[in-house]
């Protein structure tokens, strides 16, 4: 009878021991939180940190209702600003897509900046998930496979867009971002924001662009707007200045010239802007 009772206790010990087991494996592979991806994140660089105060990251993703079990696309990360906060948040439970520059592309910024972001893919295992796919709005990118992607976020780009090709750049992307979305899916758009009162001829070269303009290329690409946020706004910025606005930090474009005038002012005013593709979309 002993014997039979020392026998149950082990099978219990064991049993016991597996479950534990398996919660900790399940905790070992559990999403990290927002919060933890922006602030309690080791690929993060201090001087990425330093700027969270005009970026707002936790704000705009929570405002793109963006969680870790879903597929992403972000386009043009550049040297991954956001990235450093999308991959670890999505590694476990989710996908991101990194729609950089194209390979095709030959200017020495966008060649250097590509291959240092895939330099950084590959041995940065915060980075290691990231599909690398590429981006150019009037060309046919495949971001990501058709209606896959739950949400397309793009961080500043539009105005790049705009000066190479105009309106019919900002429009040929989102039609790009329409295809990769699934139906219900949301696009996140953030950029510099040039006051509706401007004339256009603002935004050939300044880097800032209407807010109208982009709602109205979004809704012919498709979708449907769903709301704007001042959550990147900033009131102190008029956004006429000598450089455009690479006068501002980070860039601070005039160097020495009114340094500290512009770092009073800032990082730029940008618009946010949230749009759906409709449920019933093929």
């Amino acid at each position: 009878m002993k014997n039979f009772l020392a026998m149950i206790t082990l099978a219990a010990s064991v049993s016991l021991l597996a479950a534990c087991s398996e919660n900790t494996d399940s905790a070992d592979t559990s999403a990290m939180s927002l919060e933890q991806a922006v602030n309690n994140n080791p690929a993060r660089s201090a001087d990425n940190l330093s700027r969270d105060r005009h970026r707002h990251p936790i704000e705009t993703l929570t405002f793109f209702e963006v969680e870790p079990d879903m597929t992403v696309v972000e386009i043009w990360p550049g040297g991954g600003w956001y990235t450093e906060i999308l991959a670890p948040y999505l590694k476990e439970q989710g996908k991101l897509y990194a729609a950089h520059f194209p390979q095709s592309e030959t200017r020495e910024y966008y060649v250097n900046s590509r291959q240092a972001f895939n330099e950084r893919v590959a041995k940065d295992p915060a980075f290691s998930k990231i599909v690398v796919t590429e981006f150019a709005p009037l060309e046919n990118s495949e971001i990501a496979p058709a209606g896959s992607a739950d949400r397309v976020l793009t961080f500043r780009n539009l105005h790049n867009w705009y000066m190479n090709a105009g309106e019919d750049g900002v429009k040929a992307a989102f039609a790009t971002f329409y295809k990769a979305l699934k139906p219900g899916g949301i696009l996140g758009v953030v950029d510099h924001r040039l006051p509706e009162s401007r004339p256009n001829t603002h935004m050939d070269s300044s880097g800032y662009m209407k807010q109208s303009l982009a709602v109205r290329a979004a809704e012919a690409a498709g979708f449907v707007f769903v709301k704007a946020s001042d959550i990147n706004a900033n009131p102190d910025d008029n956004a006429d200045h000598p450089r455009g606005v690479w006068t501002l930090p980070p860039t601070l474009g005039l160097g020495e010239q009114d340094r500290e005038r512009y770092q009073g002012i800032g990082e730029s005013d940008r618009f946010t802007l949230k749009f759906k593709k409709p449920e019933s979309s093929s």
